[in-house]
């Protein structure tokens, strides 16, 4: 039985355009001395500040070593602030300094540039449909990976 193209090359060109939209961000925004890690660090906590440090680490779906590493660089280069929680000094809050803010305006243009550069060629209701069809996609593969931990936990449950 003859397999369909899009069956075969869906999954590898996911993959394939994850893989150099990583590399270009990452080598645009190596012109402000910022990974791309930090920039997504940064936004984060610029969309939710005095989010727990822990809570960012579920967010970005990253060990809490890896984040407090990458804070740790952003605080030494005065872009960020750890506070302590007024209710549990284990808890440490994160804030942007003064010196994000502008940097952030920065990147918010280059962001632009890269979605830009992305969708060139693509009309205004194209790329719309296409964001469409994209988070339609996340989350078909949101809930099937969520009935499958569901199975796994009741198989874990019922033995």
């Amino acid at each position: 039985m003859a397999r369909d193209p899009v069956d075969v090359n869906f999954l590898f060109a996911l993959g394939e355009l994850q893989r150099l939209v990583r590399v270009y961000a990452d080598k645009e925004a190596a012109r402000f001395g910022m990974t791309r890690a930090q920039w997504a660090v940064l936004a984060r906590v610029e969309r939710n500040e005095g989010m727990k440090q822990s809570e960012l680490a579920e967010q970005m779906e990253m060990q809490p070593i890896t984040l407090t590493r990458l804070i740790d660089k952003l605080a030494d280069a005065g872009l960020i602030e750890r506070r302590g929680d007024d209710s549990d000094r284990r808890v440490n809050r994160l804030y942007l300094k003064k010196a994000a803010r502008p940097l952030l305006a920065k990147l918010a243009e280059l962001k632009a540039e890269l979605t830009a550069t992305a969708l060139a060629g693509f009309g205004p209701a194209d790329a719309q449909r296409l964001m469409t069809q994209l988070e339609a996609i996340k989350e078909n593969v949101r809930n099937a990976l969520q009935s499958l931990c569901d199975e796994q936990r009741k198989e874990q449950h019922y033995g």
